[in-house]
Parts: C-alpha cells; structure tokens; sequence
C-alpha cells in the first residue's frame, strides 16, 4: 500500500496545476481517492466563496485518481458537477470512490466538502465522472 501511496502522490506533484493551487492527496487505496487544499483568497470569487473552477478542479482530480487507483493510467473522459450551496470554510475536502470499473473504464462519484475552522464539513458539491485508461 504504501508503493501506491508514493506512486500516487508523485502523480500529483508531477501535476503544475495542483502545485499551483496546493492541493493534497491525503488519501488513496484502490477504488477511493480524498483530495484537499486550504481555501486561501486567491482561490476564491467575487462573494467571498470558492471559485466554480476550484470545486470543480477537486472533484475532476479526485475522480481521476479513483478510477486510476483501478485502471491503472488514466484520464477523465466525462463528468458532472452538481454545486449545492457556495463552498465557505478554511478547506475543500473532495472524496472520490470508482462505483464500477471495467478494463477500459471506471465510474467513480466524487463529494465535496467545505470545512470551517472548527473541522465541521458541509456538503457544498457532488460529482460522477468516466474514467478511462490510457
């Protein structure tokens, strides 16, 4: 587990666009991925809550990294977002898991969560998402 563990996140470090937004892969075993980053200023829009873009980022990524936990080299092929209510807090918590996987693809949901200083996680967006093997 823990070569899949370091496999996984030189994945991620190897990824520009998460660098830049510092996101971190906390959690990922076969078929399930968590993904965070702390809710800073520059990450947020005009009403003080995350950015469309950012949630979606999370919960693209974290699909990503389910599916692959089971495909093996894989990209998004499609997803949805459902956003809930504007994501407020100190992070975004995305928890992503494969609900079927073939040879060629895996279907994964993903949950997005805004967490306040005091750690209470809210619900803010789900996502489902096809993920294939490269």
């Amino acid at each position: 587990m823990d070569d899949l563990q370091a496999f996984a996140q030189t994945i991620l470090k190897s990824q520009p666009f998460s660098q830049l937004l510092g996101a971190e892969l906390i959690r990922f075993e076969s078929g399930k991925a968590e993904l965070a980053l702390r809710l800073t200023d520059t990450l947020k829009q005009q009403h003080g809550f995350a950015h469309g873009g950012v949630v979606s980022y999370l919960a693209d990524n974290a699909l990503t990294f389910a599916g692959g936990s089971v495909l093996g080299d894989a990209v998004t092929s499609e997803f949805k977002i459902n956003y809930l209510r504007p994501a407020i807090g100190e992070r975004l918590i995305a928890r992503a898991e494969s609900l079927h996987a073939g040879k060629q693809q895996a279907v994964c949901k993903c949950e997005i969560y805004a967490v306040d200083a005091q750690g209470v996680e809210k619900l803010c967006a789900v996502a489902q998402g096809t993920i294939v093997k490269v």
